[in-house]
């Protein structure tokens, strides 16, 4: 089993800023707050989270193969 990343690099879809997170482990994120815009970001729909939708690396349960959440 490969190891599972924690750092994402979450992009703004309204003013493309960029900014390094670490996810975490033991819930999800449904809303993330840009810190240069302030826009409120939700996940797209299909995805779990807002780092599936909007990080440059999937949130851990889907890392492994799982549902996340689910």
């Amino acid at each position: 089993m490969s190891e599972i990343v924690l750092d994402s690099e979450m992009t703004c879809p309204a003013c493309g800023f960029k900014k390094a997170e670490i996810m975490p482990t033991d819930c999800c994120v449904y809303f993330y707050e840009c810190t240069s815009c302030h826009q409120l970001l939700k996940p797209n729909p299909g995805d779990c989270c807002v780092f599936c939708s909007f990080g440059s690396v999937k949130c851990p349960p889907v890392q492994q193969g799982n549902e996340c959440c689910g």
